[in-house]
């Protein structure tokens, strides 16, 4: 209890890490991360911004696992190294090669450290127009909806729809889909599917959304995220599904840097399980 009570009234970690380094002359930062991919927009991009105010020219360097390097290329002015043997929920040992840094900010916390950022600033991931071109290997046509079924994530609340929701929501959709994310389970039915899981990078999969898709349906997870907060105009109708709205881009509380974009969040009506989501509202949203 005093913790959570000092976390609230006592002076900002990073803050005081940053205003010693300023004092000091620190030029170089290193900051380990082995968590989420949506925490590159909701949290990380804060902490770059509060560190160039007392750092202005500050060289900063995130070391992170092999599948968040291209997360990292869409936050501006940062280096990325990756250490192979990294894995998502064990515990991130740092390599004893790395070269010397000024600063490591060891177990970041954006949560507390950068809390203040909420319905203030907006993320902006930079989008490369070199990076169009991936969606075209899959030969996808115009004006599909893109579905993330699955946020691959578990918390204590329930984030992810159930499988027969989605598959009656399919049936009653005739535009080609697109399903995306990491394992192709389960199986889904639908005249026109382009079942994309496992088989796409981060870009090919922002390349997909920006170029092909009318719209795309999906959970909180890493990639609503980057797509919410990619810096760059285009269409695209988002329908996020919410368990509980005090988290991700609904607790961010800011507007997307995509003037086009048009999200249409819908949240259970308990607070606890997206599951409680009706087909017919989504139904509705999507189209």
């Amino acid at each position: 209890m005093f913790k959570k009570i000092w976390k609230k009234i006592g002076p900002n970690p990073l803050d005081q890490q940053l205003k010693k380094a300023a004092r000091q002359g620190c030029k170089t930062i290193l900051i380990p991360w082995n968590r989420g991919l949506g925490d590159i927009a909701l949290g990380l991009y804060a902490i770059v911004y509060r560190i160039r105010e007392f750092i202005p020219h500050a060289e900063i360097t995130f070391l992170t696992r092999p599948d968040l390097l291209d997360g990292f290329q869409l936050l501006q002015g940062v280096e990325v190294l990756a250490v192979p043997d990294w894995s998502r929920g064990k515990p991130a040992i740092l390599p004893t090669d790395l070269p010397p840094f000024d600063l490591i900010l060891s177990d970041a916390d954006p949560t507390h450290w950068v809390a203040w950022q909420r319905g203030t600033l907006t993320p902006k991931m930079q989008w490369n127009p070199a990076w169009d071109s991936l969606c075209e290997r899959f030969n996808l046509p115009p004006g599909c909806t893109a579905i993330h079924v699955h946020c691959e994530t578990s918390y204590y609340f329930e984030r992810n729809w159930p499988s027969d929701r989605w598959q009656e929501l399919f049936s009653s959709l005739k535009e080609p889909l697109i399903l995306l994310g990491l394992k192709k389970e389960p199986i889904f039915q639908h005249p026109h599917l382009y079942d994309l899981r496992g088989e796409t990078s981060l870009f090919e999969i922002l390349s997909i959304l920006k170029n092909r898709c009318r719209c795309l349906i999906a959970p909180d997870s890493g990639i609503l995220g980057m797509i919410y907060f990619l810096n760059t105009s285009f269409p695209l109708r988002l329908v996020s599904l919410w368990a509980d709205p005090y988290h991700g881009i609904l607790k961010q509380n800011v507007a997307s840097p995509n003037p086009l974009l048009d999200h249409r969040p819908l949240i259970s009506p308990d607070r606890k399980n997206a599951a409680h989501i009706p087909v017919s509202q989504v139904r509705e949203a999507v189209c």
